[in-house]
């Protein structure tokens, strides 16, 4: 399993664990209506069975090598999730995705984590290229990676299906040589 990696004093991403998993559901549901306008999994994870569920598939996807996810932890609580959610090794390339809890947005705090997951992916994972998809219309996040210097590549038309409807999302990559530390 991976180890936690430091985004800042009181930040820290760090594997996800069973018995995260109260503390996790807790977040989602208190989250709830704010994270299914973007993301299509908040209905999927209607118990705490399901958040269990959840840390198993991405554990299990992390010793695989083919993601790498993380809680974010800031100030001793879980605040959010962000980390790799797919990793091409043999073309060296992944994605990363998050989300934060509303009641710490604006703190800079998701900066700082994609920030350390940049510098852990070109560094660590050795990485070549580093993607971020956001719904066109999620100003919020779509600031991410417009503020770490990566490039707009395109938009994927209706890429999502979010309950009854479509979202376009926007194609962000950023390149190691393009990486500004």
């Amino acid at each position: 399993m991976a180890e936690p990696v430091k985004a800042g004093r009181a930040l820290e991403l760090r594997p996800l664990r069973l018995r995260d998993a109260r503390a996790l559901f807790a977040l989602v549901d208190a989250n709830r209506n704010r994270l299914r306008r973007w993301l299509p999994w908040p209905e999927a994870n209607r118990s705490l069975q399901d958040s269990r569920a959840y840390i198993l598939r991405v554990r299990a996807q992390a010793k695989l090598g083919a993601a790498l996810p993380f809680g974010l932890w800031w100030k001793g609580s879980l605040v959010g999730v962000a980390g790799f959610v797919w990793i091409d090794p043999a073309n060296r390339s992944a994605a990363i995705g998050y989300w934060l809890t509303q009641d710490v947005e604006g703190r800079g705090l998701m900066t700082a984590a994609v920030s350390a997951l940049l510098r852990h992916g070109f560094r660590v994972l050795k990485l070549n290229r580093i993607e971020i998809r956001a719904g066109v219309r999620n100003r919020r996040s779509r600031a991410i990676p417009e503020r770490l210097g990566f490039r707009h590549e395109g938009t994927l038309r209706q890429a999502e299906r979010l309950a009854d409807r479509y979202v376009d999302h926007a194609v962000y990559g950023l390149l190691a040589g393009e990486w500004k530390p």
